[in-house]
C-alpha cells in the first residue's frame, strides 16, 4: 500500500515510466525544493515564462493544450508547503539539479535552502543534493549521506536510507539487494520528515496543481 500522503509515494513508484492511465504524474518523479526565494521567484529563475506563471494553469490543462510545446520543455507541477517551495518533474532528471553549474540563475544565493532528489535516469546513479543556505552543494547518491552531518542527514539515516557496502555471501548480498530496492521510498520520506514537507498523490496524479514549462538546460 501506497502512503498518499507525505513523499514516500514518489519513491515507491520511482522505477515506474510516465503513466498515461492518470492526468498528472506518478512514475518517476524528481522533486526540487527551495525556502529562502518567493515561489515566481524560483519559477522564473528555472526558465518559465512569466504569462505562462501568472495565469496559474493547472497541470492537467496544460498538458492537454501542448500542442505547441517546444521540443525542448518539459512540464514542471508546482506547489508550497510550509516554507518551502517545490518543483515536480518526471522527465528523468531534475532541471535544478542538471542547471546549477551552467546556469546562473539557478545558483543558490545567501540564506536559499534547496533539497533535490533527482533520479537521472540518462545520467545515472540517483541522488540527493542539499544546499543549506550558504552556497555550497552537498552530494549524496541513494544509499549515502552528504557527509554534512546535517539533520537532513540524520533523517536519510532514521528512514534507513542508508547502506554500507555490498557485503559478501549470497544471504547478505540478497538482504542489500532488497534494502537497496526500498532506497527511493526512504529516501523520499526522509526528505519530507527533514522539510515537514507533504505532497498529496492524489493531487499530483489528478493534475490539478499549477504547472508550467521549463526549457531544458
Amino acid at each position: 500500500m501506497s502512503d498518499r500522503t507525505g513523499l514516500a509515494w514518489i519513491g515507491q513508484y520511482s522505477t515506474a515510466d510516465r503513466d498515461g492511465s492518470v492526468p498528472g504524474m506518478r512514475g518517476g518523479i524528481s522533486l526540487t525544493c527551495v525556502r529562502g526565494m518567493e515561489k515566481d521567484e524560483f519559477l522564473i529563475n528555472l526558465g518559465a515564462d512569466l504569462d505562462e506563471l501568472a495565469e496559474r494553469i493547472p497541470y492537467r490543462e496544460l498538458v492537454a493544450s501542448g500542442d505547441g510545446r517546444p521540443a525542448r520543455a518539459n512540464y514542471a507541477m508546482y506547489g508550497t508547503c510550509g516554507e518551502w517551495v517545490y518543483v515536480l518533474e518526471d522527465w528523468g532528471m531534475s532541471t535544478w539539479s542538471t542547471g546549477i553549474h551552467e546556469v546562473k540563475s539557478m545558483w543558490p544565493g545567501p540564506g536559499e535552502e534547496f533539497v533535490c532528489v533527482t533520479m537521472n535516469w540518462w545520467s545515472p546513479p540517483c541522488v540527493t543534493l542539499h544546499v543549506p543556505g550558504d552556497e555550497r552543494v552537498f552530494r549524496a547518491e541513494f544509499g549515502e549521506d552528504t557527509g554534512e552531518g546535517s539533520a537532513l542527514d540524520a533523517a536519510l539515516r532514521e528512514a534507513g536510507a542508508l547502506i554500507g557496502p555490498r557485503p559478501d555471501g549470497a544471504v547478505a548480498e540478497a538482504e542489500h539487494e532488497e534494502r537497496r530496492e526500498r532506497l527511493p521510498a526512504a529516501v523520499f520520506r526522509a526528505v519530507g520528515a527533514y522539510c515537514g514537507l507533504s505532497i498529496d498523490q492524489a493531487t499530483v496524479e489528478a493534475g490539478e496543481l499549477p504547472a508550467v514549462l521549463i526549457p531544458m538546460v
